[in-house]
């Protein structure tokens, strides 16, 4: 029977694996679950890193830069620079190498600044040299139609001028402000733009979007080098350990924590300053005379009292010093005025444990001997 019990235990072990794969053959169900990333690598810090994939997948040359650099990439004849950012951080010399690159045919689209003191334009300012004034203040947002989609409006937050020549093409009114012109400037062109976040990483996926970005790239579309120039959106060191490496300071901080915690002195009641050394005799005579009292010991306290008395008595009256009992007390008493029954009071020892009777015939004592 037990040769039986083992191949009867792996059949059913057998039978359960199958019952268990048909269960989960059956029931399993297979779903497709999208995820959107937060970006990485480039398309972190670059606003434009969007625009740049579109335009080399349309066949165009494309370089993506945080900074213009005239020294290290010089734009072409026929070259589109588009300037995301305050056109107030150029130098002197950028912006004379920009003009004088549009005037040969360049295309130029610059943004205007935002935020406070729009309107703290210095007189070599890029915009300023394109007598381009700025509106300080916020207008009304501009409608966007393309056909076939659904309504857009643009330049919400973007920062209005007015130009003092007359442009090519222009958006908005003198009025309330212009959103877009295009300048004339020889041979090239210069666009000038409220905002340009329709053209950043979030919003360039919108068709609208995409059609407005067309028709501001088309004067040099196809003919030269698109250079996107960018201020670098990177976020802060902080925000970065705190979004991503809170995994790594997390742990570290609580040890720390707790390092702090076992090396913190603990707070409670103020203790008392340590006692500090004493050298006084007089004082350690006290304390030894107070621990002679504690333990019952007042004979030899007063041993050591009537001692001292009698030296002094037989340096003082040697003929009384020479006497014994009430005989050396009447002559104490003769010299010192003092009863007689009291001398021979104080004169002997105290009663064990009788600290009254102990003051007394010291207090005795001391008397005696100030009047001998």
């Amino acid at each position: 029977m037990s040769r039986w019990r083992t191949p009867a235990l792996v059949v059913l072990a057998l039978a359960c694996l199958g019952l268990l794969a048909g269960w989960w053959h059956r029931t399993y169900e297979r779903v497709t679950e999208t995820k959107v990333l937060p970006p990485a690598g480039e398309a972190a810090y670059n606003p434009l890193y969007a625009l740049k994939l579109a335009l080399r997948a349309d066949g165009l040359e494309v370089e993506s830069r945080q900074r213009l650099d005239f020294a290290r990439a010089l734009p072409g004849r026929r070259d589109t620079v588009l300037l995301l950012g305050d056109p107030r951080t150029l130098t002197a010399r950028d912006i004379d190498g920009l003009l004088a690159w549009v005037e040969a045919g360049g295309h130029l689209l610059v943004t205007t600044p935002r935020g406070q003191r729009v309107d703290a334009m210095r007189p070599g300012d890029l915009l300023a040299r394109l007598e381009v004034s700025l509106r300080p203040g916020r207008g009304e947002c501009e409608e966007l139609l393309v056909p076939g989609q659904e309504r857009h409006v643009e330049f919400c937050g973007g920062t209005r001028f007015a130009p003092q020549s007359n442009p090519v093409l222009s958006w908005g009114d003198f009025n309330a402000g212009f959103v877009f012109v295009r300048l004339a400037r020889g041979d090239g062109v210069v666009d000038v733009l409220a905002s340009a976040d329709f053209i950043d990483n979030r919003n360039l996926r919108e068709t609208p979007h995409l059609a407005l970005a067309r028709q501001l790239l088309a004067p040099n579309y196809g003919h030269g080098r698109m250079h996107l120039v960018y201020a670098a959106d990177m976020p802060p060191l902080w925000r970065l350990l705190l979004d991503r490496a809170w995994m790594a300071w997390l742990p570290l901080l609580l040890a720390l924590l707790a390092w702090l915690w076992m090396r913190l002195q603990r707070v409670g009641p103020a203790m008392p300053p340590p006692p500090q050394e004493r050298r006084s005799l007089l004082e350690h005579i006290q304390a030894s005379g107070e621990h002679l009292r504690r333990h019952g010991l007042t004979a030899l306290l007063h041993a050591a009292m009537r001692e001292n008395f009698l030296a002094r008595l037989r340096r003082r009256d040697p003929l009384a010093a020479a006497l014994g009992g009430v005989a050396q007390a009447e002559a104490i008493a003769a010299r010192t005025g003092l009863p007689a029954p009291e001398i021979e009071h104080a004169l002997r020892s105290p009663r064990p444990r009788d600290a009254g009777d102990f003051r007394l015939r010291v207090a005795r004592l001391v008397e005696m001997r100030k009047r001998l």
